[in-house]
């Protein structure tokens, strides 16, 4: 009998710790991020298509986004200062990267393989898509700072700079809306989230 490893080894993400560099009140794991990402991407999708207009399918960007960092079950999570500090090292992460997402595609028979890989790649995203996509993981790495900041940890300080620098440049208006309308009630308790009226 044939045994798929694929599921098993997703479900490894909860062991691999993000932000591993830099001291953090609560440990975020790349199964949370995973998820909060996937959340976003979804309301990002319908936020582009009630409000901006822009072309996408909320089901497949939630779904690519849900694998989006899939490799890193094989790679471990770089801290985007390293691997963006030169075009040689990027370069080698992404083709590392690449190896990882087709050696985690290959854990499945071939019909499942070929229908599984584009979602691991994301080449199944148009570049509306995946902007959307990538404006969610920037969105879920602006939040992890937010709250560690409100927790009074300095750590993040630089980072949460990045991360509304890099989301700024990203001009998506479908993240300039939910960092309007949505980011603020991040910062809000229980009861206040929960109050209507």
């Amino acid at each position: 009998m044939a045994v798929y490893p694929f599921s098993a080894l997703l479900a490894r993400m909860k062991y691999i710790t993000r932000w591993s560099l830099m001291h953090s009140t609560r440990p975020e794991s790349l199964s949370e991020h995973t998820c909060d990402t996937a959340l976003l991407a979804h309301i990002l999708c319908l936020i582009a298509r009630r409000y901006t207009g822009t072309p996408c399918r909320p089901k497949t960007v939630a779904a690519a986004a849900l694998y989006h960092d899939a490799p890193e079950i094989i790679t471990g999570d770089m801290p985007t200062p390293v691997k963006y500090s030169s075009d040689t090292l990027r370069d080698a992460y992404k083709a590392i990267e690449a190896e990882s997402a087709a050696s985690i595609a290959s854990m499945l028979p071939p019909e499942l393989e070929e229908e599984i890989a584009p979602y691991i790649t994301g080449s199944i995203l148009t570049a509306d898509e995946r902007r959307l996509l990538k404006a969610a993981d920037r969105l879920s790495a602006l939040i992890k700072c937010t709250e560690e900041a409100r927790s009074g940890n300095h750590e993040f300080d630089a980072a949460l700079a990045q991360q509304k620098a890099a989301l700024a440049e990203m001009r998506c208006p479908e993240a300039d809306w939910f960092i309007e309308h949505c980011l603020p009630c991040y910062t809000q308790n229980l009861d206040e989230l929960t109050r209507r009226g």
